[in-house]
């Protein structure tokens, strides 16, 4: 019988001996380059606000700044000594990879992995994050968050309070459960037709937005996909229009931002802060 998805735990038990230890929030839906750079205008494309959403995310504690020489050695990765950052940080695997110690001991029900892997539509200049699928199930012991740093000499930050890394549970294997295949669109004429009368009704935004400016061109949006809606009203089963994941229990609040800082525009983690 399956478990019942809406009551499964996830367990961070707290490694002894750690003088800290990160905050695991919600990822929110907000992103700082989508408020800013777009005036929100991204956030109309629901699948990216759905993937912001999807998980925890796990705040930084300490400020850390990292050079990487370009050699493949552990010691090819100079990493800032700030207070405690040397139990947060480290070059464990050389070829420019930063590890982030994860103090906590993660346990998923029976069948589900943790994927460990960069927060969601949030790049880093001169940093990639390396994922990782971890079965915590049955891991009697922890596991790490890991960059690899891409640019030489370029000094990257990771600063407090920044998101280093995002957990999202997975089923065991439901990939291998599917059979892909490839199949002619015309097969299905239903399907087929649906497609057309978007595809047509597209072109034509399209070409009606040419020589508008981008502030004229917002309004033309069809918003089918996020009202849940087919072309020829078709109707989505179980829409989501947001995630909403579970605090954990338990788990220290983020730090408040100071009086000064409140007077300075909302970044995305003072936004993640003030949920």
């Amino acid at each position: 019988m399956q478990q019942d998805t809406k009551d499964l735990p996830l367990i961070a038990y707290r490694i002894p001996g750690y003088s800290a230890y990160p905050v695991v929030i919600p990822a929110p839906a907000e992103r700082a380059w989508i408020d800013d750079g777009t005036k929100g205008w991204a956030n109309r494309c629901l699948p990216l606000r759905i993937a912001n959403q999807g998980g925890w995310m796990v705040i930084n504690n300490v400020d850390i700044e990292v050079v990487w020489n370009g050699q493949t050695s552990l010691n090819a990765l100079k990493i800032s000594r700030a207070e405690g950052s040397a139990e947060v940080a480290a070059s464990m695997f050389g070829y420019g990879i930063l590890t982030f110690m994860i103090p906590y001991l993660f346990r998923t029900p029976p069948g589900f992995n943790l994927m460990a892997r960069g927060p969601a539509n949030l790049p880093r200049d001169g940093a990639s994050p390396l994922e990782g699928i971890t079965e915590t199930d049955w891991l009697p012991y922890t596991f790490t968050m890991n960059w690899q740093i891409t640019r030489r000499f370029k000094p990257v930050k990771f600063a407090r309070g920044e998101p280093i890394c995002m957990l999202t549970p997975v089923r065991r294997g439901d990939l291998e459960s599917f059979a892909p295949e490839v199949r002619d669109l015309e097969s299905d004429a239903e399907l087929h037709q649906s497609y057309r009368t978007w595809h047509d009704s597209r072109k034509g935004v399209v070409a009606a937005a040419q020589g508008l400016t981008i502030e004229q061109a917002r309004g033309m949006t069809q918003g089918h996909y996020i009202r849940g809606e087919g072309h020829l009203g078709e109707r989505a089963h179980g829409h989501q229009t947001k995630v909403a994941v579970k605090a954990f229990r338990g788990m220290p609040a983020p730090p408040v931002p100071d009086a000064a800082a409140e007077a300075k525009p909302k970044s995305l983690l003072r936004r993640i802060f003030s949920r």
